[in-house]
């Protein structure tokens, strides 16, 4: 298939809501071809990919984040506008993108806050901010490891030398969420939402357009049964996410209406999934394990604003719930 990505910047309000519309009838449709009545959540991730990979650990990519930075099989940028959302992108049966076999796997989608996933993998770009099996798809990230995973952090980032703009940043978005998280410690949630098949990895790297519609959608390796509102939210978050680390509400809204209406999902059923999505982004560090632990700075460019999105969506909660809600 022949395409261009193209980031929420560079869509209308329509084309928003055609975009919610699109995810929303690939997770009706799939649920009419494979029905997951009496499936275990996330029972059928592993043979829908084939017997993926079991460990976390294991080579892989996060949800949002660069598959092979800095080639045309990646994830999505923070940024609109930085590098290669207007890139041509031919995507070929059986041909995986560059780099995904050996990108990282420390995912926030469901992660716990060492970095463990429910579900076996999942790529894309930051955000996306995002699972291995060794966490419940259920189980939302404990805090306390978090807290001990920022003291960690602040170590690592205390020994680095020379200390530069990047260990500046990085300690004062360390304590900040280690102040947000000690004022929503108890807001963790108990579960999740609704499961059905999702594409598992849906953000502007993986749809190709062709004009003003969209042509295709690629990289279907993350096929799995898990909750469909989250996949949604995480969506969204990848591409209507502003330079300034903030969410474009207006085009959110369009989005999430389309959404809603051919998915067949209530408004309460996108409210949870909000919250789901901002406590696990509130609990994830991936871009700093990767610089700090692996010395992988591919990510490096999307930090700043996706440490700002974190603290803009805490403070602008309501907001963002009303955006998909309302």
């Amino acid at each position: 298939m022949e395409g261009r990505h193209r980031h929420g910047a560079q869509l209308t309000a329509e084309q928003c809501g055609r975009l919610g519309a699109l995810l929303g009838v690939v997770h009706a449709s799939l649920e009419r071809v494979m029905p997951v009545e009496g499936c275990e959540q996330g029972e059928k991730s592993a043979s829908a990919r084939g017997g993926a990979r079991t460990a976390e650990g294991a080579p892989d990519s996060e949800p949002g984040t660069p598959s092979g930075a800095g080639t045309r099989g990646g994830g999505c940028l923070a940024s609109p506008g930085e590098g290669v959302p207007d890139d041509r992108h031919r995507a070929r049966a059986g041909r995986s993108a560059p780099g995904a076999e050996r990108a990282a796997s420390l995912c926030p989608a469901t992660t716990g806050a060492d970095g463990a996933r429910a579900d076996k993998r999942h790529a894309g770009h930051p955000h996306v901010q995002n699972a291995e099996t060794t966490t419940p798809v259920d189980a939302g990230a404990d805090p306390a490891a978090t807290f001990a995973l920022i003291d960690d952090l602040l170590a690592r980032v205390g020994r680095h030398r020379p200390a530069d703009s990047f260990d500046e940043l990085a300690r004062h978005r360390l304590l900040e969420r280690r102040s947000l998280l000690e004022q929503h410690v108890g807001r963790r949630p108990p579960h999740g939402g609704p499961v059905g098949w999702v594409h598992g990895d849906f953000h502007p790297f993986n749809v190709l357009y062709r004009g003003e519609a969209p042509a295709a959608i690629v990289d279907w390796d993350r096929l799995g049964v898990k909750p469909r509102a989250e996949e949604a939210v995480r969506a969204a978050a990848i591409f209507f996410v502003l330079p300034v680390g903030t969410l474009d509400l207006p085009k959110v809204r369009a989005y999430a209406r389309a959404y809603r209406r051919s998915a067949g999902a209530t408004p309460s059923e996108l409210a949870a999934a909000v919250h789901r999505v901002w406590w696990e982004r509130l609990n994830d560090f991936w871009m700093l394990r990767w610089h700090y632990e692996r010395g992988d700075t591919r990510a490096d460019s999307q930090f700043p604003a996706a440490s700002a999105l974190v603290v803009w969506w805490t403070r602008e909660y309501e907001a963002v719930c009303d955006a998909f809600v309302g």
